[in-house]
């Protein structure tokens, strides 16, 4: 590789020779830490440290991924693995130049590349340069950014190869600019990421608006983007659509250096300069093109105290004026203009119902916070809005609620699903198809009431009479008949036994009491002290063989909550132990918690470990009883605000050595209160099932309740 003027580049510095960390090479393999320091211990012809950052070894990334591609360790594909080895050395430059002239010069070179269809690192830097001169001749996309990286120090003949490598691991120009585009948050290109969707919600404003349904036929077939940021809405939507179909790309940017970035990755992916249009402003060169077909909106964020709903629906308004008949919008912006209440009959709430009294408005979807990551508080909403000829409309919107849900891919493509049957029925609803997540309604229920807010009021049929929903009242009798079993239960229990009784009195001072602790009854062989397992929490499931006794469950009760499977505690725990009848299980992380396990056969998940009674002892320890008094003892012996760990260790708190008499009577105190307050909690529980079952069905309206029969009043 040659500098500017044809000598040989000089030997970068140590901090661009893709240096990584243990940490770094379990990231890069998709492993945990402690698995790539396992590696260096067992195999030989792991890769040697090169040096040290920060006093921990730092190894060469290439030789590491050649181990990694040649052994077959991992969990990460090969092209995936030599696409994040060249995105981790760009993120070393970011400590060299600015993270922005970086990206901007990679994403630069990588369509360079597109446009010579020959490696980069083949040519001199001053050939490059030449040939960047040559293809964006009137600077628009790549000129600026090519000439930004200074060949004095080799940054650019270096990014230059690097950008091959990134292209070869990508297998095109185009999938390597967005690679380092879905990167640009970890390079440190933050202003790239602050107005930008999340990635499924930018999809799914593409999927949206129809444009994967519209064939190479339609005419005037623009699809227009204003406010393009960085791109992502653009590239979403070329990626929606037919290859055989080729759109028009009008869009608008104000920010001179992000409408090339947006340029640059449109061109790459094989766009003509002659089917894109990005005017550096605000406004869609319409009068030279022509109105859209299609247009998505992502309008600019602005902050809550100065944002006016009134301004908002003013935006989405002068949107909808470029739309002719059958034409599309789809727009994304703040939910408390576009479908929260607003006050009635102000000039927001008149102009906002105004897209209803037009048929415009087709369906508004309220969407949870974090749709627009980097502004996680920031409320969003989805408008899809439509202007059909006057005898064509049919006065129905579809109104979906998502705030309470995840944006996961099922529930995104149900929302596309439901609205792409909406708009094959011709806007109207189809009785073959319920929507999943929301209702559609006759848009005078809304046009009618001022300042309503644009959500679903009710259950639709089909959610509404699900089985689930239908089988209420039955459950609610079988609960109103299991407490009045556990009732009678009680009663019977309480009534064959002794009143409760603890016959505690002060101790004498005559009959002093002996302190002992944990560390002691192991030495004096009472008690045997047995570790926890590392249990990897992807085996831990709901429906396993056997019990998991995390410090979880024994700190806050929940046993049984989380078991694992026979077939895997055989075989990736073969030397885990179960748990016996009367095992004591302590905690000290992340709070200090101790239960007995009264049944046994239960495997305990470090740091919870086991202290088991020797019933062979002279004195044998009550389970119960230790439990209790190392209960009380941590009480005593808490972690005070600010330290990192309790006054005491768990084996040395001190606790009383009660004689077997009276260890006998504590014990089968313990036991009594421990089965009276087994069956206050069946009863607790049944009692809050009722809650929730009654408190449910209210809530989404599939349930009432009457007055009861007269047999039944007091």
């Amino acid at each position: 590789m040659t500098g500017a003027h044809g000598a040989a580049a000089p030997i970068l510095p140590e901090v661009m020779s893709g240096r990584i960390s243990y940490a770094e090479i379990g990231t890069l393999a998709q492993v945990k830490r402690p698995v790539v320091t396992t590696w260096a211990r067992r195999h030989a012809d792991f890769p040697q440290p090169v040096g040290n950052e920060g006093g921990s070894p730092v190894f060469d990334g290439r030789a590491v991924v050649e181990w990694l591609l040649t052994t077959g360790r991992g969990n990460t594909d090969a092209r995936q693995l030599r696409a994040e080895l060249a995105l981790h050395t760009l993120s070393s430059w970011c400590r060299r130049m600015p993270a922005r002239t970086m990206l901007d010069g990679v994403t630069a070179l990588i369509h360079l590349r597109h446009e010579l269809d020959e490696p980069l690192a083949d040519l001199g830097w001053d050939a490059l340069l030449q040939r960047a001169d040559e293809i964006d001749f009137e600077d628009t996309y790549i000129r600026r950014e090519v000439f930004a990286l200074t060949p004095d120090d080799a940054a650019g003949p270096a990014l230059a190869g690097l950008a091959d490598e990134l292209i070869e691991a990508a297998y095109s120009p185009a999938e390597a600019v967005e690679w380092v585009m879905e990167a640009r948050r970890r390079l440190g290109c933050h202003d790239l990421t602050m107005d930008e969707p999340a990635s499924a919600v930018t999809t799914t404003l593409a999927r949206l608006s129809g444009i994967a349904a519209l064939d190479e036929d339609a005419e005037d077939f623009i699809v227009a983007v204003p406010y393009a940021n960085s791109g992502d809405l653009l590239v979403a939507l070329h990626a929606q659509t037919d290859p055989e179909v080729r759109p028009f790309f009008l869009a608008a940017e104000p920010t001179q250096d992000f409408a090339r970035l947006a340029r640059r990755r449109m061109l790459v992916r094989g766009v003509q300069e002659y089917e894109l249009d990005m005017a550096d402003g605000q406004h869609l060169a319409t009068d030279d093109w022509g109105y859209p077909r299609v247009i998505v909106c992502v309008l600019p964020y602005g902050a809550a105290e100065a944002r006016s709903p009134l301004a908002v629906l003013q935006q989405v308004q002068d949107l909808t004026d470029l739309l002719t008949d059958h034409c599309t919008a789809v727009v994304l912006g703040p939910s408390d203009a576009l479908v929260h209440a607003l006050p009635p009959r102000e000039e927001a709430d008149r102009l906002r119902r105004s897209f209803l009294t037009e048929g415009l408005l087709k369906a508004a979807v309220n969407l949870p916070e974090g749709a627009v990551p980097y502004r996680p508080a920031y409320r969003t909403a989805i408008w899809v809005l439509c202007r059909t000829p006057k005898d064509e409309r049919r006065g129905q919107i579809l109104l979906a609620d998502l705030s309470s849900k995840p944006l996961t891919a099922p529930s995104l493509d149900a929302l596309v699903e439901d609205l792409d049957i909406f708009r094959t029925a011709g806007w109207r609803a189809d009785g073959r198809h319920e929507p999943r997540n929301g209702e559609i309604l006759a848009a005078t229920g809304l046009r009618d009431r001022p300042g309503t807010a644009f959500a679903p009021q009710h259950r639709t049929a089909a959610r509404r009479y699900t089985r689930a929903v239908v089988e209420r009242p039955a459950r609610i009798s079988d609960l109103e008949l299991r407490l009045a079993q556990l009732a009678d239960k009680t009663r019977l229990e309480l009534s064959l036994t002794a009143e409760l009784k603890a016959h505690a009195v002060l101790r004498p001072e005559e009959r002093p009491f002996r302190r002992t602790s944990v560390s002691v009854l192991v030495k004096q062989r009472r008690l045997r002290r047995l570790p926890g397992h590392r249990i990897a929490s992807e085996h831990l499931t709901v429906d396993g063989h056997y019990p998991v006794l995390t410090p979880d469950e024994i700190t806050f009760g929940t046993g049984g909550a989380r078991r694992i499977d026979r077939g895997v505690l055989l075989t990736a725990y073969e030397h885990a132990e179960f748990t016996q009848p009367g095992d004591v299980v302590v905690t000290a992380t992340p709070s200090f918690g101790a239960c007995v396990d009264e049944e046994g056969l239960s495997v305990v998940a470090f740091p919870a470990r086991v202290l088991r009674v020797r019933p062979d002892a002279e004195r044998p320890v009550r389970p119960r009883v230790l439990a209790a008094l190392l209960r009380a003892a941590a009480a005593e012996y808490a972690r005070v605000g600010g330290a990192v760990r309790a006054a005491r260790r768990l084996e040395d708190f001190p606790i009383p050595d009660l004689d077997q008499e009276e260890a006998d009577r504590y014990e089968a105190l313990l036991a009594e209160i421990g089965r009276r307050t087994a069956l206050l909690r069946q009863q607790t529980a049944a009692l809050d099932d009722l809650a929730a079952l009654t408190a449910a069905g209210l809530t989404d309206g599939t349930l009432t309740l009457i007055e009861p029969p007269a047999s039944f009043r007091s």
